[in-house]
């Protein structure tokens, strides 16, 4: 592992710092595919942080899929995402968007099997008009992240909860972002990788339609996971 070209700023959270150091030397090919990382105290003696900063920076990169842990041998670069990743987001910024996509799955699954219980035939009008505009943008490869974010805010209406609608608007930001990312790194990607994405959307409609409240959830939770791992998937980009 190369030495940092800046210290760790202790600004913002040391973990979401040196994940994004990590991730840098990953993305550039420094940290290849495979190999091993330093060790803990390597790692913290090269970004001047403690080992706990380096533990909890790795379990990250580890639930995001990026890096593994064998037990007795060390941790090895699992996945190289793409150049693009960094380019759409500042390495720094990655940990964050991958929480809170994390936290949309817990919220958005129970949004969306209350949708397919409580939905009206507005509500279904509404996210169907939603769907569209995001399947026009995403065919024509040039994605909306605004087209994005109203599909699941109608969703979040159609769940009868306002307080659904509110915990969206208040991380609208975060998700904005977060989708933006995904969005322009499917721009890049095949045919195939955006009717992916389409048809995971589709089947959400489908399930609240059809007023099935676990499939909705299972189709939603499922989407947000895919989504989560398509933007450290190197592969997907292809």
């Amino acid at each position: 592992m190369d030495a940092p070209k800046l210290k760790i700023k202790k600004r913002q959270t040391l973990a979401d710092q040196l994940y994004g150091q990590i991730l840098e030397q990953i993305v550039s090919n420094k940290l290849a595919q495979s190999e091993k990382l330093p060790s803990e105290n390597q790692i913290a003696t090269a970004f001047g942080v403690s080992r706990p900063v380096v533990r909890e920076a790795l379990r990250k990169l580890q639930e995001d899929g990026l890096v593994e842990a064998r037990r007795g041998v060390g941790t090895f670069v699992r996945r190289r995402p793409s150049e693009k990743l960094i380019e759409y987001a500042t390495a720094g910024s990655v940990a964050g968007l991958m929480r809170a996509v994390e936290a949309r799955i817990t919220v958005e699954q129970a949004t969306a099997r209350m949708a397919a219980l409580r939905a009206n035939s507005k509500d279904i009008a509404r996210i169907e008009a939603a769907l569209q505009a995001l399947e026009d943008s995403m065919q024509a490869r040039t994605p909306s992240f605004e087209a994005d974010y109203q599909f699941h805010h109608a969703i979040a209406i159609a769940s009868g909860n306002d307080v659904f609608v509110q915990m969206l608007d208040c991380a609208r930001d975060a998700i904005e972002q977060g989708i933006d990312v995904a969005q322009k790194l499917t721009r890049e990607g095949t045919q195939a990788r955006i009717d992916v994405v389409i048809s995971e959307h589709r089947q959400i409609l489908e399930a609240i339609r059809a007023g099935d409240g676990e499939a909705a959830g299972v189709a939603m939770a499922y989407h947000l996971l895919q989504a989560r791992a398509r933007i450290t998937d190197h592969a997907g980009i292809a």
